[in-house]
């Protein structure tokens, strides 16, 4: 009986309902599960969907305008249920925030519009840069999917709930929020326009950010980190005369710049034949 056609997918206590729905009544559920478990077939026995593994976005930015992070944020507006949005994109490579804008809505042509006015700014040249995102409504809207096969840039998504596929934006998002300057609330949309505006203007040129050997993201990105280090290293080897005793046997150096940025750093690569990205094959703008 539990092998028949009609019952062969359903579980043991769908079987017993609807024979005991028939008048009928062989034996206890639990009785039902024994004789599957002796006949080896107590496993599941609905037909389950299968879906493929998504492929992990492997990213390497060895320099400025290769990979870009984005993302949108929500913000708390003047009343409940009243939100505005943060569209952020950051270069991961230098933490430097090349484009934001904050809108009533999120929207597929606003995202389009902020990449593009920050790739030309930036003058990004075809099949250079990368721009990775998650898979929410306007990262994978076929304006912005046009916009970068117009442009030739390359697109790389997260894998579905896996917010570690993009912690570069995350991360920025939180700096922003944690700010003692944040407020709880927006009075209106101008106010959070004015704050991000003022944010990004610290967080791009004044913040000295742990994650780049305590630079400025524009230090970085624009290429004058080397030389803030040089004139770093020579104050410390002035200290460093001056009052040896202070620093024991070490000569002191300040913090180091990364070479690389990653995101999901590949556990075994040749890193001299890794290029820019190493990135999923996406559709076409069609699909």
């Amino acid at each position: 009986m539990l092998n028949r056609p009609e019952y062969a997918d359903l579980a043991p206590a769908q079987v017993w309902a609807r024979e005991l729905d028939e008048g009928r009544w062989w034996c206890s559920e639990s009785t039902m599960y024994r004789i599957l478990r002796a006949a080896g077939q107590n496993g599941e026995r609905r037909s389950q969907a299968t879906h493929p593994a998504r492929t992990k976005p492997e990213l390497v930015a060895d320099a400025a305008n290769q990979v870009w992070s984005w993302d949108i944020t929500k913000l708390r507006g003047p009343v409940k249920g009243v939100w505005f949005h943060l569209y952020t994109v950051i270069d991961i490579w230098s933490r430097y925030v090349v484009g934001h804008l904050v809108a009533a809505h999120e929207d597929g042509q606003l995202a389009e519009a902020l990449i593009a006015d920050a790739a030309a700014r930036e003058r990004v040249d075809p099949d250079q840069l990368t721009v990775h995102a998650d898979r929410g409504a306007a990262m994978t809207s076929k304006t912005v999917t046009q916009l970068l096969t117009d442009l030739k840039i390359g697109r790389s998504h997260s894998r579905p709930k896996t917010s570690n596929d993009n912690p570069y934006i995350e991360a920025s998002f939180k700096t922003l929020k944690y700010d003692p300057s944040f407020p709880d609330r927006f009075g209106s949309i101008q106010h959070a326009r004015q704050h991000c505006e003022a944010f990004y203007t610290y967080y791009n040129h004044e913040h000295r950010h742990s994650g780049i050997g305590l630079h400025t993201p524009a230090s970085v990105h624009h290429g004058t980190a080397g030389q803030i280090r040089e004139q770093r290293q020579r104050t410390l080897d002035a200290a460093w005369a001056a009052h040896p005793e202070r620093f024991g046997r070490r000569r002191p150096q300040p913090p180091r710049l990364a070479h690389r940025a990653w995101i999901n750093k590949p556990d075994n690569s040749d890193l001299g034949q890794v290029a820019v990205a190493a990135v999923t094959t996406l559709p076409t703008a069609q699909s």
